[in-house]
């Protein structure tokens, strides 16, 4: 049992870890594409499953909720994926709205399309949440399986707004979902409507924006959090003075009387200070022979002989005491492991240093065992570690590498710079190139991890 728990331990700590920063992850990508108008279907905590628990929201109509799945997050934001347009979509999405539902087949012979076209049109349109996926339980059709045969139009008030559209949506004069509504301004202008609601029908600097907004709540969220732990929780610091701190059990010091608490007089004849003197001092003699040492304790001096041995030290240690810096000292103490945490990630873009910095990463495997050390110490030292790895989880994501945000980034800059998209076979290869990479990367410390905690 005890075996068992060894087990399940570290892995509840470290997925509720992971999962919780992941999350705020895509809570940053939500929030802006939220703030440029771009719709998101769907916010879960846990990767995506079709059992999940789920609440969807009457202003936005975002469907938020939580999987079995607990191993990050996502934000399902519109537009987002390079599928690439379907040359038939505008007229699919009209054609589904002035029918109010339609199927694949309905679509394919009234348009004169085929059905796989006529399906990618409705996928498309779909993702963009234009319109909606009714699924034939009876045919065998689930959500997260297969995609649907029939769609239905969206509810829509007279401009055309969704509920997806936040404060645009006029629920009083809006139609029912399936209820067929003819698009006032023409098939083209409703399309391009349409798409300005998408990732894909953004501009350079909205799109930037979405990216670098989970990067961001990363690094701007683990910043507060340890500034609040050093401020409100403290650090602990030494204090010196010549004052005994802890006497190591079955230690020279402890076989020679001292305790915790006394104060150090002299040292082999020689008068302290603090405890920096002690530690001088000590670390000159010659700790193969005995030395005396005058303590004060309860108002009284006494002497005491310590034998090392030979011994390396004598197991004394000096006091430490609580302090809870300012707003000022947090922050630079909080930016100096910020930028500590950047460095180190950059390195891995360097050759020369990339081996030196794999081996002194860690997998989900060593992130597991350190959350649950860090949940056993308490608390503030959990919370600490988490906005250590917030910081590291940020920076990863700005790695110029597919299917990253700063692989994304990357593409957006070479698309604003050639002023045309590339096409979605690249950004399909660069993509799986970078979850090879990323792949190898993970076998490599999780080997490292094994070996490092477990063998």
């Amino acid at each position: 049992m005890e075996t068992l728990l060894g087990i399940i331990r570290p892995l509840f700590w470290g997925l509720l870890m992971l999962s919780a920063l992941v999350f705020v992850h895509e809570g940053g990508h939500f929030l802006a594409s939220r703030a440029v108008g771009v719709r998101v279907t769907e916010f879960f905590l846990g990767l995506p499953c079709r059992f999940n628990l789920h609440h969807v929201s009457r202003r936005i109509g975002t469907k938020f909720g939580v999987t079995p799945l607990l191993l990050g997050g996502y934000a399902m934001v519109c537009g987002m994926e390079p599928e690439g347009d379907s040359d038939v979509a505008k007229r699919v999405l009209a054609e589904v709205h002035r029918r109010g539902t339609a199927t694949v087949a309905e679509l394919s012979e009234a348009l004169s399309i085929s059905e796989e076209d006529a399906l990618a049109a409705c996928v498309q349109l779909l993702d963009w949440g234009s319109i909606e996926g009714r699924y034939d339980v009876a045919a065998g059709e689930k959500p997260g399986v297969y995609y649907p045969s029939t769609y239905a139009a969206a509810p829509r008030d007279k401009a055309g707004a969704t509920l997806l559209d936040g404060a645009q949506f006029k629920r009083g004069e809006a139609t029912r979902s399936g209820e067929a509504w003819e698009p006032p301004m023409g098939e083209d202008a409703f399309f391009e409507r349409e798409r300005s609601h998408t990732y894909a029908g953004k501009g350079f600097f909205a799109r930037a924006f979405i990216l670098v907004a989970g990067v961001a709540v990363n690094l701007v969220s683990g910043f507060l959090l340890l500034m609040a732990i050093y401020m409100f929780v403290g650090v602990t610091a030494t204090v010196d003075v010549n004052t005994i701190g802890t006497v190591e059990t079955a230690s020279p010091a402890a076989a020679a009387g001292i305790e915790a608490g006394d104060t150090v007089l002299s040292v082999a004849g020689t008068t302290t200070d603090s405890f920096s003197d002690i530690a001088n001092i000590i670390g000159a003699l010659d700790l193969s022979e005995p030395f005396d040492m005058v303590l004060a304790r309860d108002g009284k001096e006494l002497t005491v002989t310590i034998d090392p041995e030979g011994a390396d030290a004598i197991g004394i240690t000096a006091p430490q005491e609580t302090v809870h810096l300012n707003p000022a000292q947090a922050a630079s103490v909080t930016w100096s492991y910020l930028a500590l945490t950047a460095d180190s990630i950059m390195q891995l873009v360097n050759p020369q240093r990339t081996l030196e910095v794999l081996d002194s990463s860690t997998s989900v495997v060593g992130i597991s065992v350190m959350a649950a050390a860090a949940a056993e110490s308490g608390a503030s030292t959990f919370l600490s570690v988490a906005a250590l790895i917030s910081f590291s989880l940020g920076f990863m994501n700005l790695l110029p590498i597919p299917p990253l945000d700063g692989g994304k980034l990357v593409i957006e800059i070479v698309q604003a710079v050639i002023r045309r998209p590339l096409s979605v076979k690249v950004q399909t290869a660069l993509s799986y190139i970078g979850i090879a990479l990323f792949g190898a990367l993970f076998i490599y410390l999780l080997r490292a991890d094994i070996i490092r905690f477990i063998l």
